[in-house]
């Protein structure tokens, strides 16, 4: 199968070290920068997300970890939202949520807006391994970046509070090379 010609750079498989730009690209080489410590990033969180998913519950795969972080930080929540909310089609959310209930760490109940949905929360069980997980993980932040300055912490987070603000709903319009007609890729 031939690779699709819309891919985005950022889905390409990485190099161990990034090719420099052409001289005199300062914009192209900070950029190739950027995406090489992205990917970087995103499969060192891809891994930690496994490792945290593992802890809560031995069978549970990321995908309902990070569903679970949502339920927790938004509270009750519609499976559509939810759905919504980390990009995914209701379907998907529906297996995750069945077996998070199934073992016990969420449960559904009536909408209280409108009686016929439910909204779905976390059990005191779901409540109590995701408080023991996120401490934990928060542990390793505070080990990690312990030694930097407050400043640069704060940094880091208005920049990375920033570059989410500008995926948005993590689709990317990519353009065809000769067409006008844009494409929704997910990036990857």
């Amino acid at each position: 199968m031939a690779p699709d010609s819309r891919m985005v750079a950022m889905s390409n498989p990485l190099q161990s070290t990034p090719s420099p730009a052409v001289p005199g690209d300062a914009v192209d080489d900070a950029l190739q920068q950027v995406e090489h410590q992205l990917s970087l990033l995103w499969r060192r969180a891809r891994s930690i997300s496994h490792q945290l998913s593992r802890q809560v519950h031995p069978d549970m795969e990321p995908a309902a970890y990070g569903l679970l972080t949502v339920i927790r930080r938004e509270g009750p929540i519609r499976l559509t939202d939810l759905a919504t909310c980390i990009g995914v089609g209701k379907p998907s959310v529906s297996r995750q949520i069945a077996f998070l209930e199934s073992i016990g760490l969420v449960y559904k109940e009536a909408d209280p807006q409108d009686g016929r949905a439910q909204s779905i929360r976390l059990t005191d069980k779901g409540e109590e391994k995701m408080h023991q997980v996120q401490d934990a993980r928060r542990q390793v932040f505070r080990e990690r970046l312990g030694e930097w300055p407050l400043e640069d912490v704060q940094t880091l987070a208005d920049y990375m509070g920033r570059l989410n603000a500008i995926y948005g709903d993590g689709v990317l319009s990519v353009k065809e090379p000769g067409l006008d007609v844009e494409d929704k890729t997910e990036a990857g």
